[in-house]
């Protein structure tokens, strides 16, 4: 595994880190088994940087990284978690997150501690209640290694934030979509430039930008020397930048883990052609004028108060004009319409709270976005819509069910 070191502290992280944001789940849970064979495995071939956060899994990626992180598996990696500022609201909270945040990592110290999606409002409001004075106390008692910040803001906002305080490290959101969004590459280079440790995040955008892309995408990457998958040639394009020290990919499955563990292994600074460069300005250009929403599906507005599902809204929204999709209407009514599981997350049912708004890092104005998508996919008589699918999907969704019970039936006797 490539090895980057950041300047401030010579340290060395691995060009991929594992992001346990989207860990592989069973029943609504981590599948802890699988989780922990695949971030053993990421381990055993050379990541040794793990990130994490107290909503991760709601509120289990901690606990779970605590239980599987112990011994050798402990001493190879870095933790990196992040502090959960809107419950913070004076010094002592900060003691006591800090305190069972060791607690739910089973450690002493946290290797990179990050303030949670930081802005200019956040940090005003945590520098009045002692955060500087903070992280100086938790480090000088070996609580923190290194201290940093996670950033969806705008440039303007990034740079003072930096000049604030001797931060360790940063992470960003930086993709070859995104190049010119948030703290972007000027906010990557300055960064850089002040020895911080850079952290790639949402390097696929999340997963937009691999798997399944529109026709004239995949024409344009085909028709490149070398054959690659759109997710390798995203992960390219982010490691291809010097200034990058890490890129956190959140990995699920075996496949993603080796692919992305040859990418990294392979991919050093500046080695992208002016060929390649030509194709990711292509690719970008189509992308922008077929995406309608800029959704990374990270989950941070959701849960609704509403109900609403608002990630896989946006998800079926993207995916009828990326993929130019003539099913996305029905999909939508069999996905959002609580056919099979009552459970109805349509955009429509949103009533404007507003809580999506505060959450969203991509400052998306998320009630203006769905009323969209409910006239795009809904449109007149959804209701009467969802009822006729219903009646049509639900007895054979029930059949099925019969089927494949009498099936497991035959099979256990």
């Amino acid at each position: 595994m490539q090895k980057r070191t950041v300047k401030k502290t010579q340290e060395e992280l691995s060009a991929l880190g594992f992001g346990a944001m989207r860990l592989p789940t069973k029943n609504g849970m981590i599948d802890k088994e699988n989780a922990r064979k695949q971030i053993y495995h990421a381990i055993d071939h050379g990541v040794n940087f793990i990130d994490t956060a107290v909503p991760y899994h709601g509120g289990g990626s901690e606990a779970f990284l605590g239980e599987i992180l112990s011994g050798d598996y402990r001493e190879r990696v870095n933790i990196s978690t992040k502090m959960p500022h809107w419950s913070i609201k004076n010094y002592e909270d900060m003691e006591k997150s800090l305190k069972q945040q060791l607690k739910n990592l089973q450690t002493n110290c946290i290797d990179y501690y990050f303030i949670h999606n930081m802005n200019k409002i956040t940090f005003d409001r945590l520098e009045k209640i002692g955060l500087l004075e903070f992280l100086d106390k938790s480090k000088k008692e070996g609580k923190i290694r290194n201290t940093g910040f996670s950033f969806h803001g705008s440039k303007v906002e990034f740079k003072p934030i930096v000049d604030s305080y001797g931060w360790d490290a940063c992470m960003l959101q930086f993709n070859y979509m995104d190049e010119n969004i948030q703290a972007g590459i000027d906010g990557v280079k300055y960064a850089h430039s002040k020895g911080m440790a850079v952290i790639a995040m949402e390097p696929l955008k999340g997963g937009i930008l691999a798997g399944k892309m529109p026709e004239k995408v995949e024409n344009i990457w085909n028709n490149s020397e070398i054959r690659r998958t759109s997710a390798n040639w995203a992960f390219r394009w982010v490691l291809n930048h010097p200034e990058i020290t890490c890129l956190i990919s959140g990995m699920n499955s075996m496949d993603q883990i080796n692919e992305n563990l040859e990418i990294a292994s392979k991919v050093r600074p500046d080695s992208l052609t002016d060929n390649e460069l030509s194709r990711y300005t292509q690719v970008k250009n189509v992308i922008q004028d077929l995406m309608k929403i800029n959704c990374t599906s990270c989950g941070y507005c959701i849960p609704c108060p509403a109900g609403v599902d608002i990630p896989g809204c946006f998800s079926i929204y993207n995916e009828k004009y990326l993929f130019q999709d003539r099913k996305a209407g029905i999909n939508y009514i069999l996905r959002t319409g609580g056919i099979f599981d009552n459970q109805p997350s349509h955009a429509s049912m949103c009533n404007d709270c507003g809580k999506c708004l505060k959450a969203c890092p991509q400052n998306l104005e998320i009630p203006e976005l769905l009323n969209e998508v409910a006239g795009d996919l809904g449109g007149r008589g959804f209701n009467l819509k969802i009822k006729f699918m219903s009646s049509l999907a639900m007895p054979l969704f029930n059949a099925f069910l019969s089927i494949r019970n009498r099936l497991s039936s035959f099979k256990t006797n």
